[in-house]
């Protein structure tokens, strides 16, 4: 039996042996696939096929489904500290449509919606007003509950009693919040604002300074939304000026560096942003032809009257009429011309509406200084030559005349030459230390200690795949196994004839002895390969 089961295993060792690496890994893991398959299988066999039917429920809804189910006699399961029941699959869908056909479970809360159900004719108008205040707390506690972060809310509103007689002093409403916050999640600014309107806008006569909200932990939520928004403009203004001032530094830094250096020269800028924003109307009149200032003519009305002496008048000849005196002289009348012309011209004007916003920001005045470096080199012999007051003249003029372009083209407003000077501040002194440079842009290179971590890093990878490789070498020498093949004849003489009779074991044995006796560092190894494949 013995002889066997040694049989049985020298075939499933050389089998294995002569197996590539690659057909070991994949009997391996088919092994490990199978193994995890029938885990799988078996655990899911064992399970009772629970599942939740209504989860995240409080302990009074719970007790409301768990009395229900023992009634039904339907098996059933608490979890998550009694807020979650499971039940079996095949009951689920008939278990919900059940409860909810029943009420189950009742929050106990009343909304809006029990108006419609519970209205009677003998209801009070105290019963009235209690269940409809218990309706608004009710309804604003389920929309806090949306805002995310917050659980739960808890919400208590005090209504002022009606006043029978007119009060000078009127009665104002206030509200008490509790909020159940997440562990560890943090109320934004513009959530807290969010709570207050929302309880503001909901009840009447209901202001923001009658209001008090506070988590599970006492913490007190101020309404701090102006201060907030002020706090934001004021961030906004302090980056838009940094961002201004910055970037009229490095075009000014690049273009003296380019004239004089990099390190001979640094600029400051100072900044003055007028953040004043304004909106305004304009309706203007302008004439269509502006060369003579006339406008559109749309209408013409021309009159003319003329009159000349000696014609008969239009009412006929002196003396002959119903209530003149027959053969009465009329009086003599002067000689004369008449003549009038009068004309009307209507004309019509371009009228002009213009909405005009001004832009958030302008720059109102900069303020530049300049500092160069007055070393102009260093002799052999350790002396500092410097420059001469002529040429620190030529700088400061070259400086000056570039200086006065950028403000000129950087400011909204006009200034004269006089006022620009005033505005620079030019210095010529011995530089003592380094400066660093900025850019126009993000650095396209790596600093310097970025290449030594690296190197560092490369050098440390390298040192471990090397000991890797190493120590897989040495292991291999170390279990390498030696095929079981009889050993050269010149090394171990074949066995005499007299002993044709031993058996195959006994002679593998014998040949053993003698290895062992001749190479035992050989023999120990061929041990130890055994010992690793059992």
């Amino acid at each position: 039996m013995k002889e066997q089961i040694h049989l049985y295993k020298e075939r499933i060792t050389a089998f294995w042996q002569g197996r590539s690496k690659g057909q070991r890994t994949f009997m391996i893991g088919a092994g490990a696939v199978l193994a995890a398959a029938l885990v799988v299988m078996s655990v899911l066999g064992s399970s009772s096929g629970m599942v939740p039917l209504y989860k995240d429920i409080t302990v009074q809804e719970s007790g409301q489904i768990k009395a229900e189910l023992d009634t039904r006699g339907i098996p059933y399961e608490l979890d998550q500290g009694g807020t979650s029941i499971l039940v079996p699959d095949s009951e689920v869908e008939g278990l919900l449509v059940d409860l909810a056909a029943a009420g189950i479970p009742n929050s106990g809360t009343i909304d809006y919606s029990f108006f419609s159900s519970n209205l009677s004719w003998g209801m009070t108008d105290n019963e009235f007003d209690v269940i409809k205040l218990d309706a608004m707390q009710t309804e604003l506690a389920g929309l806090m509950t949306g805002i995310q972060g917050i659980e739960n809310a808890k919400v208590m509103i005090n209504m002022p009693e009606e006043q029978v007689f007119a009060s000078d002093t009127a009665a104002n409403a206030s509200a008490s919040i509790v909020l159940d916050v997440q562990p560890g999640y943090q109320l934004e600014a513009n959530q807290v604002e969010t709570l207050y309107n929302l309880v503001s806008k909901s009840v009447p006569d209901l202001s923001k300074d009658n209001i008090v909200i506070m988590d599970q932990n006492f913490n007190y939520f101020d309404n701090n939304s102006e201060m907030a928004g002020q706090e934001d403009i004021y961030t906004y203004q302090q980056k838009v000026k940094a961002d201004i001032e910055k970037d009229i530094k490095q075009r000014l830094q690049h273009t003296l560096g380019m004239m004089i250096g990099g390190q001979k020269v640094i600029a400051t800028v100072t900044a003055d942003i007028d953040f004043t924003k304004e909106n305004r109307v304009e309706e203007l009149v302008e004439p269509v032809n502006e060369e003579t200032m006339e406008g559109l003519p749309v209408s013409i009305e021309r009159i003319e009257e003329t009159y000349e002496d000696g014609a008969v008048p239009e009412g006929g000849t002196a003396g002959t009429g119903d209530e003149d005196i027959p053969n009465y002289e009329a009086g003599e009348t002067g000689n004369g011309d008449y003549e009038m012309k009068k004309e009307t011209i209507n004309n019509e004007f371009n009228r002009i509406r213009k909405n005009i916003e001004e832009s958030p920001y302008k720059v109102r005045d900069l303020g530049i200084q300049v500092a160069v470096d007055n070393k102009k080199s260093v002799n052999d012999d350790g002396s500092v030559e410097y420059l001469s007051a002529a040429e620190e003249q030529n700088v400061q003029e070259s400086i000056q005349s570039i200086v006065d372009s950028m403000i000129m083209t950087s400011i909204n407003a006009e200034y004269e030459q006089e006022s620009t000077d005033e505005k620079v501040s030019i210095v010529f002194q011995e530089f003592s230390g380094q400066m660093e440079i900025p850019t126009d842009g993000p650095s396209t290179g790596l600093p310097l200690w970025a290449y030594a971590v690296g190197g560092g890093m490369l050098l440390v990878i390298i040192v471990l795949i090397w000991r890797l490789m190493r120590g897989n070498k040495e292991k291999e020498e170390e279990f390498h196994v030696y095929p079981e093949e009889t050993p050269p004849s010149e090394e171990y003489p074949e066995i005499p004839q007299m002993k044709e009779k031993e058996d195959e074991s006994t002679q593998k044995r014998k040949q053993l002895e003698k290895m062992a006796a001749e190479k035992p560092e050989d023999f120990a190894k061929l041990l130890r390969s055994w010992i690793a494949d059992d």
